[in-house]
C-alpha cells in the first residue's frame, strides 16, 4: 500500500536519474546554461516533481493527470537528450545509457496509470 510519493519506485528512479541529470549537464558548454542544459534540467524535475504533486491530490483522476503530466516530461527530456547527442554534448554509450532509464520511468509511470485506472 502507497502511504506517500516516496513509497513509490518511479517516484524514487526518477529521483536518482534526476541527480545523474543535473552531473552530467555540468559538463554541457557554458553557452547551454539558459538553454539546453535549463530545458534538460526542467523536464527531468518535473517527472517526480509531478509524481509528488499528484499523489498528495484526493482523487484518482487528479493523480493520473500528473501522472500524464510526468510521462509528457519524460518525451520531452527524450527529444532533449537526443538532441544533445546529436550535438556531441553526450557521448553515444552514456545517450544509450541514459535513454534507457528513461524509457524506463515511462514504463513505471504507464504502469502506475493503468493501476490507478483499474481500481
Amino acid at each position: 500500500m502507497v502511504k506517500t510519493h516516496k513509497d513509490l519506485d518511479v517516484w524514487k528512479q526518477s529521483i536518482d536519474f534526476v541527480t545523474e541529470i543535473y552531473q552530467i549537464t555540468d559538463g554541457f558548454p557554458k553557452s547551454e546554461l539558459y538553454g539546453l542544459t535549463s530545458q534538460i534540467r526542467r523536464a527531468a524535475i518535473s517527472i517526480p516533481s509531478n509524481i509528488a504533486e499528484g499523489a498528495t491530490r484526493n482523487h484518482k483522476t487528479e493523480f493520473k493527470q500528473f501522472l500524464f503530466i510526468s510521462l509528457s516530461s519524460a518525451a520531452e527530456l527524450e527529444t532533449q537528450l537526443i538532441i544533445s547527442g546529436k550535438l556531441n554534448y553526450l557521448e553515444p554509450k552514456k545517450l544509450e545509457d541514459l535513454l534507457q532509464i528513461l524509457n524506463s520511468i515511462s514504463r513505471m509511470l504507464q504502469g502506475l496509470i493503468k493501476s490507478i485506472s483499474t481500481k
